[in-house]
Order: structure tokens, then C-alpha cells, then sequence
């Protein structure tokens, strides 16, 4: 059964700036500006042409690298969610914040081989989930019931600016001291600012000061693949990825080829972050208010329109407005599913949960890329209609979450 919400006066303090549990998302936010989350998506495009310059490979076979850390996020998260369970959010992000800068550093001495690329991004898929919303969200979710909605956007919103701010810089280091120094560089500002917030602030709040929605309570893992609504979230999350992913990871590159200059194509997937932290405090503040799925169906639409804007971008203006119209859906997107799987399902084995949404959203992430990118080698550029037909897996979902139930029925309630 869906968790009811139980109103104590204990409650109130959660709004208070005094509040304990707010250390531990801004533990988060700058975590995840730093994280897997930030740094592989938005600075990825990046690298497009500087490798394929250096090394001579094609587009496609550099995407793959992008394929294969999102595939290894899909298959490694479920673990990462039992551990994060079992064990507690501290023990399993320290280790993974130090695997993944030290792997993403090292790409300063890549070779000629691109086994050796995608082994490394290989290992950065293994950490990668670990150091980003996963890691922080159960620490979190145990803190907060009542403002549970805007703590997650808070959190994820780190996300945001670390995609406005990453970009730039990751292009600034590149312009002035090549591509192996930018690898150096975002690698290592990713431990030291990372490693010692969670270090010191990050951890679950304790038993004997948690709500009756707490992190003991809540449904077990067979019970949510079970139901349907579980089902429909999946879906929901891998089908939007397909679309969102590809249009980012090529975004950099789109615009250059139709005449934008470098540096506002990097502006242009900052813009993508700063609307996201717009997108994912506005949606915090609309799901402590209103129905999620409804919320969720909006910012699906705006998705949609933003990538066929994208598809007809010549200039910069136009590329600008595309990314803030994506960035703003995608960060409300990532609210929402924390949001209504701890709200369906409750605490006690949500991340496991999440982390198999993680699955799912990795899995649409890796084709998305890939698909544009054999798209570009085959047709020589980027055509309209090709770009289009990435807006419709977010039009699918939008169906879909008229089908969910209110939280205070039963999870599955349209079970066969």
C-alpha cells in the first residue's frame, strides 16, 4: 500500500534553515555538481572533435565510450542500490567518489587505443551512479516527509549547476591547455570537492528521531515489480532518456557544424544545467503541492518541443532556447521519480528502487547517443527529422501517468 503521510509537529522543523537534515542536501548538491551525473553527460560532447582530431576516430565509435558507461551504470546500479541499503550512504559514496575522479584523471594519458577509452569509461560507469543522486537521495529521503519534494530538488539541483559550470571550464581548459589537462583537472576538482562534504556531513538521520515514514517502513523490492505503477515508472524513464540523452550528448557538436561558434555551443549545454536547477526547484516546490504525475506530464511536453527546436537550430539564440527548454524538463524529470517511488513505496528499500531506475534510464541513455551518432556517419550531418524523432519517446510517457493511482491507493491497483 501506498504510505500515508502522517503530520506531527516534528514535521514543522523541517522547514527551519536550523534543520539537520538540510547539511546533508548541501552535502548532496555539491556532491552531485561534481559527480557522474554533471561531468560525463555535459562535458562529453566536448571531447567529440578533439579526439577524433588527435586519434582520427569517428564520431560513432567515440560515442560508444558514452554507450558503455551508461550500459555499466545500468547493470551495476541495482547492486550499488542493495548496498546502499544494507550498508548506508557513506560507506559505499567515499569509495566511489575516489574511483571515479582517479579514472576520469586519467584519461590525461589515453593512448591511441580505444579499448583503452572505453575501458576507462567503463570503470567510470562501475563508481559513477555511486558519486551522483543515488549515492545522496536515501540519506536524504530519511531526513524529510513533508518537504521530501524540495530536498530532492535541492539535491538535484547541484546537477544543474555543475552541467552550467563544467561545460565552460571543461572548454576553457581545453582551448588553453588541451584536452588531457581538462581531463586532469575536472578529475581532480571532483575528489576535492566531493570527498570531504560527504565525508563529514552525509548520513542517515537516526531511528530514534525518524517519522512513522521512516527509513524502516515502506513495501519490498517483489512487491513494487509486482505492480504495474512501478512498471509504468520504468518505462517511463527509459523512453524519455532515449530522447533527452541523445540530444545532449550531440548538442555541442550539432551546433558547431551549423556554424556556431565553439564557445556558445559550450553556453549552450550550460544553459542545459541552469534551466535543470530552475526546472528541479520548481517542480520540488509544485510536488510538495500538487499530484506528480501531472507535474511529470508537463515537463514531458516541454522535453519534446525543446528537442524539436533543436532540430531546426541554425544560430545560437535559437540552440540557446532549445537547451533551456530541455535542461528545465530534465530536471524536473529527475525529481519526480525519486519523489513518487519513495512516495509509492516508501523508505525501506528505496534504493534499491531508484537504483533499478537508474537501470532503466541508463539503458535509454546508451541507444540515444549512439543512434544520433550513426545517424551523423551515415547521412553526413545532422538532419531535421533525424533530431525529431527523438521527441516522441517523451510523448509516449505522457499517456502512460494518467494510469498512475493516487499515493493513498494502492500501489497495484491496475494489476492483471
Amino acid at each position: 500500500m501506498a504510505l500515508a503521510q502522517i503530520k506531527t509537529p516534528a514535521l514543522d522543523r523541517e522547514s527551519g534553515i536550523g534543520y539537520p537534515g538540510w547539511r546533508v542536501v548541501l552535502a548532496g548538491f555539491f556532491g552531485v555538481m561534481v559527480s557522474f551525473a554533471a561531468i560525463v553527460p555535459y562535458t562529453f560532447g566536448l571531447y567529440l572533435k578533439p579526439l577524433s582530431f588527435a586519434f582520427g576516430w569517428r564520431r560513432e565509435s567515440i560515442s560508444v565510450a558514452f554507450s558503455i558507461a551508461a550500459l555499466t551504470v545500468a547493470a551495476v546500479s541495482p547492486a550499488l542500490g542493495h548496498l546502499l541499503d544494507r550498508y548506508g550512504p557513506r560507506k559505499i559514496i567515499l569509495p566511489c567518489i575516489v574511483c571515479f575522479s582517479a579514472a576520469f584523471a586519467s584519461l590525461a594519458v589515453l593512448t591511441h587505443h580505444i579499448a583503452h577509452f572505453y575501458a576507462v569509461f567503463f570503470v567510470l560507469g562501475v563508481a559513477g551512479n555511486g558519486t551522483a543522486y543515488l549515492g545522496y537521495s536515501r540519506a536524504i529521503a530519511s531526513w524529510f516527509t513533508k518537504r521530501r519534494g524540495m530536498a530532492f530538488a535541492v539535491m538535484l539541483a547541484g546537477g544543474g549547476c555543475g552541467a552550467m559550470l563544467l561545460p565552460p571550464l571543461t572548454q576553457a581548459l581545453i582551448t588553453g591547455y588541451g584536452w588531457r589537462i581538462a581531463y586532469l583537472g575536472i578529475g581532480c576538482i571532483a575528489f576535492l570537492i566531493g570527498f570531504p562534504l560527504a565525508a563529514l556531513f552525509v548520513r542517515e538521520r537516526p531511528a530514534s528521531e525518524s517519522a512513522d515514514d521512516s527509513i524502516t517502513a515502506g513495501e519490498s523490492v517483489g512487491y513494487a515489480l509486482r505492480g504495474s505503477v512501478f512498471w509504468i515508472l520504468m518505462l517511463t524513464v527509459c523512453l524519455y532518456s532515449i530522447g533527452v540523452n541523445g540530444a545532449i550528448a550531440h548538442l555541442a557538436a550539432l551546433l558547431t557544424d551549423r556554424g556556431v561558434s565553439v564557445r556558445g555551443a559550450a553556453w549552450a549545454v550550460s544553459a542545459v544545467g541552469g534551466s535543470g536547477v530552475i526546472g528541479r526547484l520548481a517542480t520540488g516546490a509544485l510536488l510538495d503541492r500538487f499530484f506528480g504525475p501531472r507535474v511529470s506530464q508537463i515537463m514531458l511536453l516541454l522535453s519534446s518541443i525543446g528537442i524539436v527546436l533543436l532540430s531546426v537550430a541554425t544560430a545560437l539564440p535559437m540552440g540557446l532556447a532549445a537547451a533551456i527548454l530541455i535542461g528545465f524538463s530534465m530536471g524536473s524529470e529527475g525529481d519526480v521519480t525519486p519523489y513518487l517511488l519513495s512516495r509509492y513505496f516508501g523508505l525501506r528499500r528505496f534504493s534499491t528502487l531508484y537504483a533499478l531506475s537508474w537501470t532503466f534510464f541508463a539503458i535509454g541513455g546508451a541507444f540515444g547517443p549512439i543512434i544520433l551518432g550513426r545517424v551523423f556517419d551515415v547521412l553526413g550531418s545532422y538532419r531535421p527529422l533525424s533530431i525529431q524523432l527523438l521527441a516522441v519517446p517523451a510523448l509516449i510517457p505522457c499517456l502512460l501517468m494518467f494510469l498512475l493511482p493516487r499515493y493513498d491507493k494502492p500501489a497495484r491497483l491496475h494489476d492483471c
